[in-house]
């Protein structure tokens, strides 16, 4: 069987937690920021888990993370 190709686009924004569900970072952090609160910029550091709809489809990009 061969191996499986990972998502070079998925690999840089997804990681595995040690339970296996898939961390991300929040958008809208970029650019356009002075509009934006000091509070709602501090959120947008934190990682969260993806929503269990698009766990799968991430988890069969990055087999091997």
């Amino acid at each position: 069987m061969p191996k499986i190709k990972t998502h070079s686009g998925a690999k840089k924004r997804f990681k595995l937690s040690k339970n296996g569900k898939v961390i991300r970072a929040h958008a809208n952090k970029s650019h356009i920021l002075n509009k934006k609160t000091t509070k709602r910029k501090r959120g947008l550091r934190q990682t969260v888990v993806t929503d269990k709809t698009n766990t799968a489809q991430v988890k069969r990009l990055i087999p091997y993370k």
